[in-house]
Order: structure tokens, then sequence, then C-alpha cells
């Protein structure tokens, strides 16, 4: 087989552990997951609604052009339908651009400790990569500007930044912006914004508006509670998804996500309540770390990084055999920390409990 070369040493995505693979390997009962920064609080009941009572053709393929979502998300950004472009997800989104604009000979810029998708999809693409550490959680924008040149094809910022949950304020943002040459495209991932809180935080839909090079990406799969479903969209100049637009797969957003994200954006206090419970649900994150001591990134997302000082993997291994799923660290770039989804009242408190419970073990055994 003729493959890439860069595939034969390229390790798949790793999604974190199912709930009934954990139940069967430890013989639980209960497991909550905390891992995947899904909304705890499950979806809209107008978006349940549609589900359930949904009537669709199943033989027939999807809307290619997602008409009716395409007329409902405009309509609830106040933007051009036509600066809308739609995936399977962001994922999918973030893996169009990279196969339109990413090739040997060309590079892209990115920070070290972000989403790995970004680099994922560019090793795919034989481009060259560039890194740039983060600085204390957050992205180091002027080392970003420095790396880029002549060869540079994508920037990609992700705010709040997956893992850490650090955002770029306004006032950082749109000082990049203007020093990004025209002809680079910067990406934004915005998968968590609608958990921000930061009153410095910049409103991405201005910075669209006057910057052509810039496309900002958002999905349905977090606060909307539809991960599932996998519907993602991306924001940008009508130039920009008039060119990028053929590289998107035919039907590739399904007929059931389409119907379910038209109710669920009509349900904004429902969005709403998701947002005012998590930030009640980091603070009680934060009070254990400060009790205990613990590093920790304040977040503007649904999930905290905590460290703990010693490997991730002992922590998530801890924690799971007690029926709770989150995240190490360790693949993440973050080898003593792991990341734990905000979850409901209950779910923390279970979650901090075991915690507690493992800090202690550890106190005994020093």
């Amino acid at each position: 087989m003729k493959w890439k070369q860069q595939l034969l040493s390229l390790k798949p995505y790793q999604p974190g552990r199912t709930i009934d693979e954990v139940k069967k390997q430890f013989e639980l009962d209960e497991i909550v997951k905390l891992a995947s920064n899904e909304n705890p609080f499950g979806c809209s009941p107008k978006a349940t609604a549609i589900i359930k009572d949904y009537s669709g053709l199943y033989a027939l393929y999807p809307d290619g052009y997602a008409t009716k979502l395409r007329e409902a998300v405009s309509a609830h950004l106040n933007v051009d339908p036509k600066q809308l472009i739609f995936g399977d997800g962001s994922d999918e989104l973030i893996q169009i651009i990279s196969r339109a604009l990413l090739h040997p000979g060309v590079n892209t810029v990115m920070a070290s400790g972000t989403f790995s998708q970004y680099k994922h999809n560019a090793i795919i693409e034989g481009c060259e990569i560039r890194e740039i550490p983060l600085v204390d959680g957050a992205h180091d924008l002027d080392n970003m500007i420095k790396a880029i040149d002549a060869h540079t094809s994508v920037v990609w910022l992700c705010s709040p930044n997956n893992p850490t949950g650090v955002y770029i304020n306004n006032q950082e943002i749109t000082t990049f912006l203007s020093k990004v040459p025209k002809d680079v495209l910067v990406v934004l991932d915005e998968a968590y914004y609608e958990y921000a809180e930061a009153e410095d935080y910049y409103d991405a839909l201005t910075l669209v508006n006057e910057y052509d090079n810039l496309i900002v990406l958002r999905t349905f799969s977090k606060i909307y509670g539809l991960a599932s479903l996998r519907v993602g969209y991306g924001i940008a100049h009508t130039d920009i998804i008039k060119v990028l637009d053929p590289a998107r797969p035919p039907f590739n957003v399904n007929a059931l996500g389409q119907a379910a994200v038209i109710a669920a954006i009509e349900d904004q206090d429902f969005v709403d309540w998701c947002k005012q419970a998590n930030i009640v649900g980091k603070q009680q994150f934060y009070q254990f770390c400060e009790e205990h001591q613990l590093s920790y990134y304040p977040s503007q997302g649904n999930f905290i990084l905590i460290d703990f000082g010693c490997d991730g993997n002992e922590v998530f291994q801890f924690l799971m055999e007690r029926g709770f799923i989150v995240r190490s660290g360790v693949p993440l770039g973050f080898p003593t920390y792991v990341r734990v989804t905000v979850g409901s009242k209950e779910q923390n408190e279970g979650v901090i409990g075991r915690m507690k419970e493992f800090l202690a073990t550890k106190a005994a055994l020093s």
C-alpha cells in the first residue's frame, strides 16, 4: 500500500473510557463520567421532544445545505446565512480546514498544550508544525506571531483553551489579529464559549466582521448537550466559506441532528441555566483545591485542570476504580494533572470526596 508515511506512526484519537466498559471491568453498578466535558444536565427538553417524536424518512439523505438549520443559526447570531458552514461536529470542520489549506511546503502555528486535533490533522496533511508552549495555561500570542512567516497557512487558537480553560481576552485577541498577515487563516475554536463569564471576553462575531481571515468554530456538543448527534458550525467572511465549502463532504450533518439543534437554539433559558449551574459547580472544585493547596487553572469552560503533584494516570485509575471517570493529564501534556468535567452538585461532591480519599491515601504512604 502506498500510505502517507506520517500515518504509519500516527495514533488515532484516544477517547475516554466508556461507562459500560468501566462498569464491566470493576463490577460497579453506577459510573459517573466526568471526562469528556459533556453537559451533565443533558439537552433542552425542547430538543428531547424533537428527538423522541422524530418522524423523518430515514431512507432519505438529509438536506445537504442544512437550510432550516442555517436559517435558525443565522437568525440566532444575526449573521448572513452564507457566512456559515456546518460540520459533523466542529472536529470535522478542523479536518476540512486542514484538508483545504495544509500541505507539504506550508506551516501551521498552534499552542503546545491545546486541543490535539489541530496537530493530528496537520500531521496527516504533511505540513510543518510550529508549536508554541503555553504560558500559565494561556496562549503565548507574542511568540505565536513571531512564528508566522511567508509560508504560514493556518494559525489555531482555542479560547477557552482545552485542557486549561484559560481564555484570550478582548485586548489580546484584537492585538493579535491586527498583526497576522491577511493571507493567513486564523481559526478561533470556541467550543466552550457559552460557558465563558469573563467581563473582558471578546465578541467573536464582531471580530469576524472586522477580519476577513478569521473563522470561528462552535459546537452544539457542549453546553447544548447534543454531543451524540455531532453538529458544529463555523462563522467567517462569505469569501472564506465559498472556498472552504467544496472541501466539505456531502450530506455531512444528519437530519435528526439538524432538527434537534433547531429546537435547542430556541431554548436559550436552558443554556443560561446550564451556564449558571456550571459557575456554581466550578466553585466547588476551587474550594477543594484551595483547601488542599492544589494548583489549578481558573477555567472559563466546563472543566477544571488540577495538579495533584503525582502521575495523573495514578489519580485517574484511583477514581475510576471507585466509579468516577475523569481525564488523565498525561496524554494532554500535563503529566501531573487530571482534567475533570464540572458535573451536577451531587456529582461534584462525589468525585471531590474520592479525590480527598486519594490525597489521604497518598499522605498515609509518605
